[in-house]
This record gives structure tokens, sequence and C-alpha cells, in this order.
């Protein structure tokens, strides 16, 4: 009986619609393609975490026709981990269970990786959407250190974004210590 309660849960999670949309920062093509994603899905709150300017990003998901209490514009957000970690709970306290996550094409493995991490350790499946690029995808040991990263914030509430400063690194030794591309 539990096997039986345990997979159902599982098959209602990998079947759950997704209820909002997050779209990480660090390329305005993201966001011009989440306004056209959001018309196309006009019951679904919009989270932009760490994006354009608060102006443009209102600007652009109005002139998509976007109602503005439907987009939340979130700037806490320094890299890629912290995208996930700002606004996972949030997501729990309003009962979101599933989100589409939207960031270009070369950036999703990570993405996917630290969300599954993150959003998985709340119960929040994600469906990834991909906006098209011609970056080559993101070296392997980006998505290595994010996973690190994740699960260190699953364990201890701190992601390592502040790493190099509380370590006393020279600018030299810091590449690629809580980068976002």
């Amino acid at each position: 009986m539990l096997l039986l309660g345990s997979s159902s849960q599982l098959l209602e999670d990998f079947w759950a619609s997704p209820q909002a949309v997050l779209v990480l920062g660090g390329a305005t093509e993201r966001e011009q393609f989440a306004a056209e994603f959001a018309r196309q899905h006009p019951a679904l709150p919009i989270w932009v975490s760490s994006g354009s300017n608060p102006e443009y990003a209102e600007w652009l998901f109005a002139e998509a026709g976007i109602a503005a209490d439907r987009v939340h514009l979130d700037y806490r957000a320094v890299d890629t981990v912290t995208n996930f970690t700002t606004l996972v709970d949030e997501f729990q306290r309003q009962g979101i269970n599933s989100v589409y996550v939207i960031t270009s094409d070369y950036h999703m493995r990570r993405a996917v990786v630290i969300g599954e991490i993150v959003l998985g350790s709340r119960g929040i499946t994600l469906e990834p959407i991909a906006v098209p690029s011609k970056h080559a995808n993101e070296p392997l040991d980006k998505v290595v250190r994010d996973a690190a990263r994740s699960i260190l914030w699953i364990t201890t509430g701190r992601t390592g974004a502040n790493l190099a400063h509380l370590l006393r690194l020279t600018p030299s030794n810091t590449a690629g210590i809580g980068e976002e591309p």
C-alpha cells in the first residue's frame, strides 16, 4: 500500500502541469522569449529572477500585453544557484508544485541540475524551456560546482556564493566562483 501511494505521488508530480514560469536572468533574450511564452499561457504568473532592469522588464511584458500583476521581478539572486534558492520557499508558500524554467539553451543543463536539486528539495518539479542561442554549452565543471553548491544550500542554508570573500581569495584565484554568464 505504501509503495502504491508513493508511486501514485511520483506519477502525479511527473504529469503535473506547471503552475508558474521562472525566468532566469542573464540575457534579455530570455525575458523577450518569456513575454511571448506568457501570452501563450495566460493563467500563469511569471517570476523573473535577477533579469534586466525593472523599467525594461515592466515595459517588455506590458508591450506583450501581460498584466503587471502577473509579473514578479526579483533581484536577490547573484547567480544561477541563487536564482532558485531565493524563490523556492515563495513557490512552496503559494502551493506551486511545478514550474516552467526558461533560460538559454547553453545554460539549460546547469539550470536543470540546480533546479532539480533546489526545487526538488521542496517537492517542486520543473519543465525546462530553452531559449535558442548560438553559444556553446557550458562546461561540465560549472554544472558539477553548482550541483555541489545546491546540495550545500540544502544542508546548510548557504550557497557558497560568497566563498571567495570568506576565504579572502585574490581576484585572480576566484575565476568561476559564483559567477553567472
